[in-house]
């Protein structure tokens, strides 16, 4: 069983871009699905978090965490800082008009339930919920 340790490497790897590091722990062929975005694949990812993460700082706090063979669930604290403005026509334009446009300085804060679907060790699905 993959435990908080993996997981945390993981988000390690993420908080800090560590895009080729982050990709490593998925499988092939992954599907996240959060907020109204659906992402098929890693190159899919790649171009959702490259876009997302010029614009700003994403950084993701695990508070709550629990495993088993097939399954991670998670509570985590989610801040996005806008590091340039991220604008409703340029949200539109890449597909993410359901996201809140931002200005550089901007802040906020989520709190989220994840879970990842496991096979063989690797993430093969991502359910992301806000909590209210």
């Amino acid at each position: 069983m993959l435990g908080r340790e993996h997981y945390e490497e993981y988000l390690r790897r993420f908080n800090a871009r560590d895009y080729a590091g982050v990709f490593a722990f998925y499988a092939d062929d992954p599907e996240l699905s959060f907020f109204g975005v659906t992402i098929r694949s890693l190159e899919d990812m790649q171009r959702f978090y490259g876009f997302l993460h010029a614009h700003v700082d994403e950084q993701i706090t695990l508070r709550r965490f629990a495993a088993s063979e097939e399954l991670m669930a998670l509570e985590a604290t989610v801040r996005i800082e806008a590091l340039k403005d991220l604008t409703a026509e340029a949200l539109a334009d890449q597909g993410y008009g359901q996201f809140h446009p931002m200005q550089a300085g901007d802040v906020i804060e989520m709190e989220q339930m994840i879970h990842y679907h496991l096979k063989d060790g690797k993430f093969t699905t991502v359910r992301c919920a806000l909590v209210a």
